[in-house]
């Protein structure tokens, strides 16, 4: 019987959620990343999480392998946005269709609750129906659709952006 949990990411689940991340890098449009991310690589983009604040990373572990994540950052530098956040999230392959997302964001706006967010605001190529399920699922709302936004593959995709309060 597996056993999951969520918690708070923690350096030594780099290794890992860079290897997921870089499954949808090589393998899918869900991020227009098109080389894969070494740890060093990545470290940056780690050390904005911290265990207070707006910006956090919660991880999926399922028998003691992390299976998932989601966090905040910062949605743009101005000062003004502060108190919006972007949201992400990415499931390891063999985790997708398992629930994992909705446990991720769950405990994700749950330690959360609290912050001074006012917005949170999300992006995702479409089409993407479990993704779309999965945010109007939380309370986002789509908020604009950029038609062939990006292109990889060969191939030019829509992005469609979405928010919910804070």
């Amino acid at each position: 019987m597996s056993e999951m949990g969520i918690r708070t990411a923690e350096r030594g689940d780099l290794a890992r959620i860079t290897e997921i991340y870089n499954y949808y890098v090589l393998n899918t449009p869900v991020t227009f990343d098109v080389e894969a991310y070494t740890v060093e690589r990545r470290e940056a983009w780690f050390a904005q999480f911290s265990a207070t604040g707006r910006y956090r990373l919660v991880v999926a572990e399922e028998n003691g392998v992390v299976v998932g994540y989601a966090g905040t950052t910062r949605f743009r530098p101005k000062a003004a946005y502060d108190t919006t956040v972007e949201t992400t999230i990415y499931c390891a392959p063999e985790a997708v269709g398992k629930g994992v997302g909705k446990l991720l964001y769950a405990r994700l706006f749950e330690v959360l609750k609290g912050e001074d967010i006012h917005r949170f605001v999300g992006v995702y190529v479409l089409p993407n129906a479990a993704t779309e399920a999965l945010h109007r699922r939380f309370g986002f709302k789509v908020v604009g659709v950029f038609s062939e936004n990006g292109r990889k593959f060969g191939k030019y995709w829509d992005v469609c952006w979405v928010e919910r309060a804070g």
